[in-house]
């Protein structure tokens, strides 16, 4: 709570300009599989080396057996490495103990944006997420766990907009993205002020990510202009509109069965999907003039674990009928 407080006050500055070394390109066949641990039952955790940002990645997997897709599963903006990733946040294992699908959670990269940034951060240091979740990470894990080869994509507050622009940067690749309760949009001023604020709260630049507001790279990474390149993908898009909902009640209990604190869920989580619901309609506004076929949610509820649970359960068969799982 005492991050999503810091991002929701920081939504009122940007951080200053910081001129750090360029980004060298790596060979993603430089890549490997390190170490698979078992878990207990179908669960995994796989450390994979990626070549792009030099380090080791530990992903979380619920493998059902050979001969399934996947689902990509991207953390929040803490990147699973201070509140939890999903499996500790939602019933994720649980949910998927049953189906035929390899689900994925990469757990790292915080304030990230799960994109490839053009300079190295002084504070988050190297990232080219999607150099590893689009080139790098795929032909190890379906060479290693005999997958078909279809893939899902979902993501939640910053993932939502990652999960869209990783579908948009590899055209093909995925034939499915659930976006949970995240700002499509990044190049207009508004967009572009609250992208800086949110990863100014985590000490990084976002100038380091794609350049000055004028660079064309925030053009590139916006659903909205890009809402084009979307066509032909099964899409779930959800928002809540930061007034009580489902989840808001007295006697209502969290993920983790302890009771939900109403007034810090409410000042923090109900005023920040006020902001994201406003940056929701006009992407969905967008995909509905283009005549692109998409599941849309606005509903009454704040930014919260319970509800992006509830959007993993409700798309889940739209994922189904697209990746056949």
């Amino acid at each position: 709570m005492y991050r999503l407080m810091r991002c929701l006050v920081s939504l009122l500055a940007l951080s200053a300009a910081i001129v750090p070394a360029t980004v060298a390109a790596a060979d993603p066949g430089d890549s490997s599989i390190l170490d698979v641990r078992p878990l207990g039952g179908r669960q995994l955790e796989v450390v994979v080396h990626s070549a792009a940002m030099n380090r080791p990645i530990t992903l979380w997997m619920s493998h059902p057996g050979s001969g399934a897709p996947a689902l990509y599963l991207l953390n929040a903006v803490d990147g699973g490495e201070e509140g939890g990733p999903w499996m500790r946040r939602t019933d994720v294992a649980e949910f998927f103990a049953d189906k035929n699908v390899n689900v994925i959670v990469p757990v790292g990269g915080r304030a990230s944006y799960y994109t490839d940034w053009v300079r190295d951060d002084p504070a988050l240091g190297r990232n080219q997420w999607t150099t590893f979740l689009t080139r790098e990470l795929p032909p190890l894990l379906e060479s290693r766990f005999e997958m078909t080869g279809r893939n899902a994509v979902a993501g939640l507050s910053m993932s939502a907009t990652s999960a869209l622009n990783l579908a948009i940067g590899a055209p093909g690749f995925y034939q499915a993205v659930g976006a949970y309760s995240g700002c499509p949009r990044t190049s207009d001023p508004l967009a572009n002020a609250y992208v800086h604020a949110s990863l100014a709260a985590f000490g990084a630049n976002a100038d380091n990510m794609w350049g000055a507001a004028d660079n064309p790279l925030w053009a590139e990474h916006d659903p909205t202009v890009q809402a084009e390149r979307l066509r032909g993908l099964a899409l779930y898009i959800s928002a809540g509109s930061g007034a009580p909902g489902a989840h808001e009640t007295l006697g209502d209990r969290g993920i983790d069965g302890n009771p939900v604190r109403l007034a810090d869920r409410m000042l923090v989580g109900g005023v920040m999907e006020t902001v994201i619901g406003g940056c929701t309609r006009p992407f969905t506004d967008r995909l509905a003039a283009l005549g692109i076929p998409a599941i849309v949610t606005l509903r009454p509820g704040t930014h919260a674990w319970t509800y992006w649970q509830d959007d993993l359960h409700e798309s889940w068969p739209m994922f189904a009928a697209a990746i056949g799982a």
